[in-house]
């Protein structure tokens, strides 16, 4: 919007000068009159009016770049997770890699074969993220939030969910090998050809869960599982799973 407007021309200060009733004020209204010239002046140069012209295109430019140029950005900001992500590999602690993780699965960036291997996650956010390949091997996920996530072939071993929200998630071949469930949420999970072995079950909500499948269970605890399907317990202990109130050794 351009604001530049001629302004009315002043009038003399003769004219101004013989109104004034008190000598005191009169440099007062000296001071005033002048900056009236001022801007009279400049209000009647058409560079200004350009300028105005110019300063409104620039910022229509700037808006045009802004948008344009936002795919650039967003690449940007995914290459900066990835290097976080990457450049923690292997280490303990959080390294940056919750915020980075959460970032790229809300872009909705596959985190297939991502190393997150012995990282402190705790209370991640990572809804239906694919995660297949991924490496979690004793990462704490105490109390995550994991639904409907694509875990296949993941390696979860000695990785600690306890309390993690882990519904509808799918398991499919994974090494959850003494992976700490205990009270987790696994309803309607998938957990057809699963490796449970020494898992810790306990207090877990399985209901619905596709068990029928799981590769192996041998010595995991299942002591106190909630909504237990038909035959899963019967099962689970024929194939060499535990009751037991205490940790497993």
């Amino acid at each position: 919007m351009i604001l530049h407007q001629p302004r009315k021309r002043p009038e003399s200060w003769g004219a101004l000068r013989s109104r004034v009733r008190f000598r005191w004020i009169v440099p007062f209204i000296a001071f005033e009159w002048v900056w009236e010239w001022v801007a009279f002046a400049l209000s009647n140069w058409r560079f200004l009016e350009v300028l105005e012209y110019l300063g409104s295109f620039s910022v229509l430019i700037g808006v045009i770049f802004y948008f344009t140029e936002s795919g650039d950005r967003v690449k940007q900001r995914h290459y900066q997770a990835w290097q976080v992500i990457n450049t923690a590999q292997g280490k303990g602690g959080s390294g940056g890699r919750i915020e980075a993780l959460q970032e790229l699965n809300e872009d909705g960036v596959p985190l297939v074969g991502v190393d997150a291997s012995s990282a402190f996650l705790q209370g991640i956010r990572l809804e239906h993220a694919s995660l297949i390949r991924a490496d979690f091997n004793a990462a704490d996920l105490r109390g995550a939030q994991l639904e409907g996530d694509n875990f296949g072939d993941a390696d979860l071993h000695f990785a600690n969910f306890r309390a993690a929200k882990l519904a509808g998630s799918s398991f499919a071949g994974a090494n959850l090998a003494d992976a700490d469930l205990l009270g987790a949420e696994l309803n309607r999970a998938d957990l057809n050809d699963a490796d449970l072995t020494d898992a810790d079950l306990r207090s877990a909500d399985l209901a619905g869960v596709k068990w029928e499948k799981i590769r192996s269970i041998k010595k995991a605890n299942i002591m106190g599982v909630r909504n237990a399907p038909e035959g899963f317990v019967a099962w689970a202990m024929k194939n060499g799973a535990l009751q037991s109130a205490d940790d497993q050794e």
